[in-house]
């Protein structure tokens, strides 16, 4: 059973990070003194439930964190200062502060470092999030000790529903578009004076023609997909907003 540190300080440790091909030591104190910091620690850099779901989500809930009173989101890794680099620019995660705990101190500190020797990957963090104010602990969701890798408390929409239960959460939008198509530019025009976020996926660079049959029914572009519901092409998404400003 891990210990739940509510109430106590985090470990005092020197992150070695690595900025513009220079050494940069980052302390505890220079990452929470003063500050309202969300942490989440995971087990690796570019494994599959980090890379598809816990970063993610933390990266695209950031700014409403920050809009509640959160300073900074952090993801902290038993990997090296390379390795998080890399691992935050193939994520595209601009939003989250990655924090690489290469020797484990941080975790070992946490009573989190855990041997997973038989994945072949030494010592690493137990999955975990925390809310941390002044560098003390106030609320910890620590991932059931059970074999494997559980996924259940971590995640940034528990740590949300925590810090402000009552916040809107952003809309997941994917706009299906093809270079120089003019519908395609309105409906991205629409989207961003309505201040929503969207993944764009273009025409044979992304998606194939078939693709988009086989989701839309359709073979034309735009469409925008918000919430997994189909909205349609530029008219239906003006249509959207229209009634949803209207509610």
């Amino acid at each position: 059973m891990f210990e739940n540190r509510e109430g106590q300080q985090v470990p005092q440790v020197t992150f070695r990070t690595r900025r513009d091909h220079d050494w940069v030591d980052v302390t505890s104190d220079e990452l929470f003194r003063g500050k309202t910091v969300v942490v989440f620690a995971l087990p690796g850099a570019f494994t599959p439930t980090c890379s598809s779901t816990h970063v993610p989500r933390y990266n695209q809930l950031a700014p409403t964190f920050k809009r509640h009173g959160v300073d900074d989101v952090v993801c902290v890794s038993v990997n090296d200062a390379f390795v998080m680099n890399e691992w935050q620019d193939e994520q595209k995660a601009v939003n989250v502060t990655f924090m690489p705990d290469g020797n484990g101190d941080f975790s070992r500190g946490m009573g989190m470092l855990v041997a997973k020797n038989d994945l072949g990957f030494g010592d690493r963090s137990w999955r975990y999030s925390m809310l941390v104010k002044d560098g003390v602990i106030e609320k910890m969701f620590i991932e059931p000790d059970v074999p494997g890798d559980p996924f259940e408390v971590s995640d940034a929409d528990t740590m949300l529903a925590y810090i402000a239960p009552h916040a809107a959460k952003p809309l997941d939008v994917t706009v299906f578009s093809r270079e120089g198509c003019p519908y395609c530019a309105r409906a991205k025009g629409l989207l961003h004076d309505a201040g929503i976020q969207f993944e764009e996926l273009i025409l044979n660079r992304d998606f194939s023609e078939s693709t988009i049959r086989a989701v839309s029914g359709l073979s034309t572009v735009p469409q925008v997909f918000i919430n997994g519901e189909h909205i349609g092409g530029s008219e239906e998404l003006e249509r959207y907003l229209g009634r949803s400003r209207a509610a």
